[in-house]
């Protein structure tokens, strides 16, 4: 006499999917810092207010950026201009501040520079038809070109402003706990996030990412949306740039290269897909955070920056080779 067994269905399979898919994002971040805190032999100081402070300021840039990178790779699409978006919209901003524009004017003109670079990738993925891997990459050497030849191959010390203060580990004024940077990076992600899940526009961002044909089939303009997509990224890329020249306090035209790995990890790990159709702003969030705990942690470890690139290395491919396996599976 057998006994009968019980599989489960397949919406209890796809409500357990769901919950491994938001909760593995910070079970990667819990397993860093603890295995950190271990590691460095004082877990009081690598847990600390202070240090704790010091990381939240060092994930500005790379979770601005993610935040705009989350936008494309949900669209099945990929920036590897970002760092030099970054050096190009940090080299603008600090040359209209030391040109006598107003620091608004000029962090303005910073973001517009980073729209404007997302805007020619648009235009060279829809209207030329290369593929972005390529488009974004002549275009990292293109941006990177440019922030040396406007700045005379030279770093540009900047005047002191209120814009060098957005990302310092104690703010002033001292209510504000965290740097204004941090802040306004929270706020940008709460907003995108409402903007992709409850938006039109964030709908047809995921739909294009998932079945770019099916998209098309259904009226959706597929290459003025990604036209869009790109721009829109590039203005959080120049923000990063703004955010990069506030935490050096000059535009350096060689700042935040292969910056664009630790901003495509930060998504990939935060549960986006490159094969587009799937990502949230909350994982990218958190798969920065880890980037940033992961860095401090082995500067506090005091091992070489190499060690450090092995092991995000490591980690993307890891995350990748992750997200290859559910996509086959399902």
């Amino acid at each position: 006499m057998s006994e009968d067994t019980v599989t489960p269905s397949p919406s209890d399979q796809s409500f357990v999917k769901k919950w491994l898919a938001i909760l593995g994002p910070f079970l990667g971040l819990l397993f860093v810092v603890i295995t950190f805190a271990i590691l460095t032999g004082s877990p009081e100081k690598y847990l600390s207010p202070f240090n704790i402070r010091v990381v939240l300021s060092q994930t500005v840039i790379v979770a601005v950026g993610a935040i705009g990178m989350t936008m494309i790779i949900i669209s099945g699409g990929i920036d590897l201009s970002v760092g030099s978006t970054i050096a190009l919209s940090g080299v603008v901003t600090a040359l209209s501040v030391n040109a006598g524009f107003d620091p608004f004017i000029a962090v303005i003109a910073g973001i517009i520079v980073g729209a404007t670079v997302g805007f020619v990738n648009g235009l060279a993925i829809t209207l030329l038809r290369v593929v972005p891997f390529i488009a974004t990459l002549g275009m990292l050497g293109i941006a990177r070109g440019i922030a040396k030849w406007i700045s005379g191959q030279q770093p540009v010390n900047v005047s002191p402003s209120w814009i060098n203060e957005l990302v310092v580990t104690f703010p002033n004024p001292p209510w504000l706990m965290l740097a204004p940077g941090v802040w306004i990076t929270i706020l940008l992600a709460v907003v995108m996030a409402v903007v992709l899940r409850n938006t039109v526009y964030g709908r047809r961002v995921f739909a294009v990412g998932s079945n770019e044909a099916a998209a098309r089939a259904c009226g959706i303009a597929t290459n003025k949306l990604r036209v869009w997509i790109y721009s829109l990224a590039g203005l959080f890329f120049g923000l990063a740039g703004v955010m990069q020249m506030s935490r050096l306090r000059q535009g350096d035209p060689t700042v935040a290269a292969g910056s664009e790995l630790d901003i495509i990890a930060a998504v990939v790990i935060g549960g986006g897909s490159l094969s587009g159709g799937q990502g949230t702003i909350l994982g990218t969030i958190i798969g920065a955070l880890i980037m940033a705990f992961l860095r401090n942690g082995c500067q506090q470890m005091g091992w070489a920056n190499f060690v450090q690139e092995i092991i995000i290395g490591v980690i993307i491919i890891t995350a990748v080779a992750i997200d290859q396996l559910r996509i086959r599976r399902s």
